[in-house]
C-alpha cells in the first residue's frame, strides 16, 4: 500500500485481510481508513469490530460499532459487526439479538444467516404458550424431530375451519 493510498483502499484492503483473517493487518487498514475518514459509519464499524477482536478493547469498540450502527440504521453489516464483537466476548443472547435485527432488514443476508446456522440458535419450541422445558414441549420436539416435522409444518390435529362455496 503506498503512503498516498486513501480510506477506501485501506477499507478494501482490510476487508481482505479480515476474510483471510489476518487480524492484526486488517485493524492497520480499518484504523488507516478511519483515520482518514472518520464520519464513514463502515470504517468506525470495521474499525470497532478488529480493535475488539484484536486488542479486547471493549468500550471503544462497542461504541465505534454501536455509533456506526446508529448513523446507518439501515445496513445489517453494522449489526453483523455488533454481534461478532458480542460473541468474541461472550455475549451470546445479545449477539443472536443483533444477528436478528439485521436480518430485519436484509432477510437474505448470507453473512447474517450463516453466522445464526453456526451458533445453533433454536427453532421455536411447539407450544409456544409453554416454557422450552415443558416436558409436553420436549416430547413433541423429539418427536417432531424424528418425524422431521418442523413446528410450522404441525398442526397438533387443528382441523381448519370449513369454507363454505
Amino acid at each position: 500500500m503506498t503512503r498516498h493510498a486513501s480510506a477506501l483502499d485501506h477499507f478494501r484492503q482490510g476487508q481482505d485481510d479480515l476474510r483471510d483473517e489476518a487480524l492484526n493487518r486488517a485493524l492497520g487498514h480499518f484504523r488507516a481508513a478511519h483515520r482518514l475518514d472518520p464520519d464513514a459509519a463502515a470504517f468506525r464499524s470495521f474499525y470497532g469490530l478488529t480493535l475488539g477482536l484484536c486488542e479486547r478493547r471493549w468500550d471503544q469498540a462497542l461504541e465505534l460499532c454501536r455509533s456506526a450502527a446508529r448513523d446507518e440504521f439501515f445496513e445489517p453489516v453494522h449489526y453483523h459487526n455488533l454481534a461478532r464483537l458480542h460473541l468474541a466476548f461472550g455475549f451470546k443472547a445479545e449477539a443472536v439479538r443483533l444477528l436478528r435485527r439485521g436480518l430485519m432488514i436484509d432477510p437474505a443476508s448470507v453473512d447474517i444467516l450463516a453466522a445464526l446456522a453456526g451458533l445453533g440458535v433454536r427453532r421455536r419450541p411447539p407450544l409456544g404458550f409453554l416454557r422450552r422445558a415443558n416436558p409436553l414441549n420436549r416430547l413433541l420436539g423429539r418427536v417432531m424431530g424424528q418425524t422431521g416435522l418442523r413446528s410450522e409444518e404441525a398442526d397438533f390435529g387443528v382441523e381448519p375451519a370449513p369454507t363454505t362455496g
